[in-house]
């Protein structure tokens, strides 16, 4: 395909500073936005078992949702009830709710023994998933707006500029796709390498850019644009609403889950049910949220599809199953949200939204390192002040990210064997890793920074099964070892990304002490080094 030559160079000019100015945040975002396609997975790692209750027979359920009521009578405004093995079958808030993150909330379990009696007991929640999920949507940048973070706004601007990046790249590289399309050329210098990966990335996976950057520019927005309609509807509504009901309703004639499991069934036969949230039983406006998981249909929550429903009269109030009271805009909405989650597909659907984020996030810092590479000036040994700035921004940063969430993986087990508020001991570990990885950078340079850090976080990633070992052998310690099939696939994957990030730091050596000496990677060979190769030669 002919495009002149100077229109181009505006659109790479176009794409280049659109993506340099955003790259850093949207690898926080995508690189954390991965990890959390394991969110549950994590949560039931990441939470000692002591903590969940053994779950009762299906026929005990309405017993034992009752006794929790006539014992716990605040519970009437928010009891979910699980039905996965290794959760508790009951648990309500003590502090806090489920929305947001909160570094303090405290959980009820409830469960009956075998007289049939209520045993409870409350727990901090871990909020570990809750942690790099608030990262995936703020990039850890601290402060509200209004009530959401500031980060998600920022995010949000960031990806406008995102999709403006995405069109404009593709435009220029018109040309030359079909040549350089599937060409990885590794002789030709680093430059051409990185070169050939961001744009291979780039082409291959541009619909699941388009759909991230588009979703979240929403997600971002939305009240803005909310507010925006309201002018142009005035008093009307801009969603249509139920009456209010006049009856007010008791938990006294509370129908048995039973019955609203399987009014569930009925309206969504191809979904199995993960847990109910009753809330506000003892008024004129009590809910069931039903909780749908389905690895064959389009789920269009974060986790699972959902269905509200009044647990007296059955009537459905609205849901996100295809085909379900949505609407036809609706549909559309949460369609489109459901391919930001990833939630459908089961574990392959989930294993192939990780690689596309870690993608996604290779392919920010690669174009960081091309453009400090375009900017290197090849005979000047004093790099330009910008060129070492970002350099020392983008190790800093996607370091200090990878680092502080590894920290956090990291100390989990420990923590748990102590009285601190485990969620406060996430913040401080990430923080800390995060700015001490950021200042060594501008202190110490860009070379030894990612050395040590990736030296660091592949040690941490390795402490993961280190653990679990550790945990086995001594059992006595009070940690516990890995269970279930998620938890050990958790951490054997910890365990590649220790290799991964070994050999990268082994690379990254490699071309500081032997690299190109006019590169910013550059620091040379100690004295005592070119002395012991002198005399091995």
């Amino acid at each position: 395909m002919k495009v002149r030559a100077d229109i181009l160079r505006i659109y790479q000019a176009v794409h280049t500073w659109t993506g340099i100015t955003t790259g850093l945040l949207l690898f926080i975002g995508f690189f954390a936005g991965a990890i959390t396609m394991f969110a549950s997975s994590i949560d039931k790692w990441a939470t000692p078992p002591s903590h969940q209750l053994p779950q009762v027979e299906s026929t005990q359920y309405d017993t034992l949702i009752h006794s929790v009521l006539a014992q716990y009578p605040e519970s009437q405004n928010g009891l979910k009830v699980s039905f996965e093995e290794g959760q508790s079958p009951i648990t309500w808030y003590q502090q806090g709710s489920a929305r947001g993150l909160s570094l303090d909330k405290q959980l009820w379990h409830g469960t009956l023994d075998e007289s049939g009696e209520l045993q409870a007991h409350t727990s901090y929640i871990n909020e570990l998933s809750a942690l790099v999920d608030y990262l995936h949507r703020s990039a850890g940048i601290a402060g509200e707006i209004g009530h959401d973070q500031a980060g998600v706004y920022v995010l949000g601007i960031a990806a406008i500029l995102y999709f403006i990046a995405l069109i404009s790249g593709v435009i220029f590289l018109l040309p030359t796709l079909v040549k350089s399309f599937f060409a990885l050329r590794d002789n030709k210098g680093a430059s051409r390498f990185w070169l050939d990966t961001h744009n291979l990335i780039g082409i291959t996976s541009l619909p699941f850019h388009i759909i991230i950057a588009l979703t979240v520019i929403v997600f971002a927005f939305h009240d803005i644009l909310y507010g925006g309609l309201s002018k142009l509807y005035g008093d009307k509504p801009l969603f249509a609403r139920d009456a209010p009901s006049k009856v007010e309703f008791n938990v006294a004639h509370l129908p048995s889950i039973e019955e609203i499991v399987a009014r569930a069934k009925v309206y969504a036969p191809e979904h199995s049910i993960k847990e109910i949230t009753l809330s506000r039983l003892n008024s004129k406006s009590p809910s069931a949220s039903v909780q749908l998981v389905s690895d064959e249909y389009l789920m269009r929550g974060p986790k699972t599809d959902f269905l509200f429903m009044n647990p007296y009269t059955f009537e459905i109030s609205t849901s996100s199953v295809i085909n379900g009271d949505q609407g036809i805009w609706g549909a559309v909405v949460t369609t489109l949200f459901g391919l930001h989650f990833g939630s459908y597909g089961g574990e392959i659907g989930r294993w192939v939204y990780f690689f596309l984020g870690v993608l996604g996030a290779v392919l920010f810092y690669t174009g960081n390192l091309l453009w400090l590479e375009k900017r290197r000036k090849q005979k000047q040994a004093e790099q330009s002040k910008s060129t070492q700035i970002m350099g020392k921004l983008t190790i800093g940063v996607a370091m200090g990210a990878m680092l502080g969430v590894a920290a956090a993986f990291a100390v989990t087990k420990w923590v748990a064997l102590t009285a601190l508020n485990i969620n406060v001991v996430y913040m401080w570990a990430y923080y800390l890793c995060f700015f001490i990885t950021l200042m060594s950078a501008f202190i110490f340079g860009i070379s030894k920074t990612a050395i040590w850090s990736q030296r660091s976080i592949a040690i941490l990633c390795f402490s993961l099964p280190l653990s679990s070992i550790i945990a086995m052998m001594l059992p006595s310690l009070g940690i516990w070892p890995a269970s279930g099939w998620s938890s050990v696939v958790l951490e054997l994957s910890a365990a590649i990304l220790g290799v991964i990030f070994w050999k990268m730091a082994d690379k990254t050596r490699l071309r500081a002490l032997y690299g190109e000496p006019n590169s910013i990677w550059f620091i040379g060979q100690s004295q005592a080094e070119q002395t012991l190769q002198s005399q091995s030669a």
